[in-house]
Parts: structure tokens; C-alpha cells; sequence
């Protein structure tokens, strides 16, 4: 379910691998898990659209060792290691390209982002559909497109972009909510198995409308009309 609160551990169960870095490509030859953040600090420029549909996602930096000493963040991000191996910028880049040419159809992304430690979201399923490479000022990074869907399975759509229509709860909006709630239902306190839920779709995602439930309290989207 889209808008879950995990644990980093429950993370790597459900995709069945220690993610221990952010972009992971084809996770055991199905989708593919993208982590994000866009606290104070965060290492990356991810960007959620303001109307929740579309993702910018910044590619990840060379590892330290391969930069012979200099801060990763005066190098270009590399397409591929050192043996000629697409590094995960190089995998995801090709797939996106792909995607745009109408060679393949779009990646299908599980995109969990961060609020604070310890405490992540499941955002759903997004397509990637594009990528391109930009210079930042002082080096070129990865910079990707991804679209959020309808839907977990292949043959997903895209969720049109109008207002009210938004798929993600934007991540401030989440903190915001769960500080709020105090970590725990909204109906009953209990402090597991816990999700965002929009009460009137076609009110957007404020936190006036966004609740903090368990799956007992969620009154289920049919139940919840705009």
C-alpha cells in the first residue's frame, strides 16, 4: 500500500535485499527502488512536482576511493566503473533513454523516501521516462524524470496531472502529519502499521487533509469522496 510508514529493516524485507544505497536497479529482476530525501542536508537534489505526479531525482555521486581523494562533489557522476561497468546512473540512464525512444517501455520505480532517521514512506510506483545529464555549476550530474502511476502492476498510466488528482503525498507534508498525530492512528494511537491518508482527493495533499491511520482505522478510498 502506497503512503506506508516503514522501518529501514521492513524496507528490505519487502524488496528482499540490504539497500544500502539509494538507486538499485532491477531488484531481483523485477522493478526497481529508488530511496530519496529532501531534508536539510540531504546529499542529493530530489524534487518532487508540486502537484505530487512528477519526480526529478538527482544520480549518485562516484564513491570516494574512485575519486582519488577529491570530495565526490567536484567530480562528474560517473556512467561507468572503472572496468566498464554501467554504474547504477549508467543502468537507470540507459533505461530512461529507452523509454524516451519508444525502444522499451518505462522502468517501473519503487520510490521510499526519508522524513527523518529511522522513519521512511513507501511513495509507490513511479514510470521513469526520461533522463538527461546537467552541469550544476562545478560538475555534470544525472538527473531523471519519473512519473507516478496508478498502480503497482505492468500497464500502469500515468496519473493525470490536474489539480486534485496529486498520487504522492509530498514528504513535509508526511513529517508534518505524523508530528502531528504524535507518531501513532489518528482513531486509536496504535503505533503499527500506520499510513498517510487523504480524506477528500480533490482537497490536495495539505496536511488539514492528510491523517496518520492504521489499516483497522483507514476508512478505504472508496469511502473517502471529494
Amino acid at each position: 500500500m502506497p503512503d506506508r510508514i516503514l522501518s529501514h529493516s521492513e524496507m528490505c524485507l519487502r524488496e528482499g535485499i540490504p539497500l544500502r544505497r539509494g538507486m538499485n536497479f532491477r531488484v531481483r529482476g523485477g522493478h526497481s527502488v529508488l530511496l530519496m530525501s529532501v531534508r536539510p542536508g540531504a546529499p542529493y537534489r530530489d524534487e518532487l512536482s508540486g502537484d505530487g505526479t512528477v519526480l526529478r531525482y538527482e544520480g549518485h555521486d562516484a564513491p570516494r576511493p574512485r575519486t582519488g581523494g577529491l570530495d565526490p562533489k567536484t567530480v562528474d557522476q560517473p556512467l561507468q566503473t572503472p572496468n566498464g561497468q554501467p554504474t547504477q546512473n549508467g543502468l537507470f540512464f540507459g533505461a530512461a533513454l529507452a523509454a524516451r525512444a519508444g525502444d522499451a517501455p518505462p522502468e517501473r520505480v519503487r520510490v521510499y523516501e526519508k522524513l527523518r532517521p529511522g522513519l521512511w514512506t513507501d511513495h509507490g510506483v513511479f514510470h521513469l521516462v526520461d533522463a538527461a545529464q546537467e552541469h550544476d555549476g562545478t560538475r555534470h550530474v544525472f538527473v531523471f524524470r519519473l512519473e507516478a502511476v496508478q498502480g503497482e502492476a505492468e500497464g500502469a498510466v500515468p496519473v493525470p496531472a490536474h489539480p486534485g488528482s496529486r498520487r504522492v503525498i509530498p514528504g513535509g507534508v508526511k513529517l508534518a502529519v505524523w508530528n502531528r498525530d504524535g507518531g501513532g492512528c489518528a482513531e486509536c494511537g496504535a503505533d503499527e502499521d500506520l499510513h498517510f491518508a487523504l480524506l477528500r482527493p480533490s482537497a490536495g495533499a495539505t496536511p488539514e487533509n492528510v491523517r496518520l491511520l492504521c489499516t483497522r482505522h483507514d476508512p478505504g478510498e472508496d469511502d473517502r469522496s471529494g
